[in-house]
C-alpha cells in the first residue's frame, strides 16, 4: 500500500484550490479536439466534494438552456487547468443535492459576506 501512496504523491498538485460547498466557481478545463488543445470554462455552483488524496473530486452544477448540467472534476487532474472562486455561498449542508429539485430563484445559494 505504501508503494501506491508514493506513486500518488508524484501526481498531487502543489497548489490545491480552496473551494467550499456552495461556492460559485469557474473551472478551466483542457479539452482535446483531435491534435489541438484548448481551455474551456465551466461556471457553476459546487454542490459536493468527495474522496481524499489523489481521488478527491468536486461536483459543479449549472443550468444551461433550462437543463441542469453537472460535471465531476478530479481536483488533482492535469486536465483541470485552474479553479477561480467567483463568489462564496452560505450553506449549512455538505451536499447540496436538493438544488436539483429547485427551479429558478429557489435554486440560488445566498452569498456569504467575507
Amino acid at each position: 500500500m505504501d508503494a501506491l501512496k508514493l506513486i500518488a504523491q508524484d501526481s498531487l498538485k502543489e497548489e490545491v484550490p480552496v473551494i467550499e460547498i456552495g461556492d460559485t466557481v469557474k473551472v478551466s478545463v483542457r479539452v482535446r479536439e483531435g491534435e489541438k488543445s484548448r481551455i474551456q470554462i465551466f461556471e457553476g455552483t459546487v454542490i459536493a466534494r468527495k474522496g481524499s488524496g489523489i481521488s478527491e473530486t468536486f461536483t459543479v452544477r449549472r443550468v444551461s438552456y433550462g437543463v441542469g448540467v453537472e460535471r465531476v472534476f478530479p481536483i488533482h487532474s492535469p486536465n483541470v487547468a485552474g479553479v477561480q472562486v467567483v463568489r462564496h455561498g452560505r450553506v449549512r449542508r455538505s451536499k447540496l443535492y436538493y438544488l436539483r429539485d429547485r427551479v429558478g430563484k429557489a435554486a440560488k445559494v445566498k452569498e456569504q459576506i467575507r
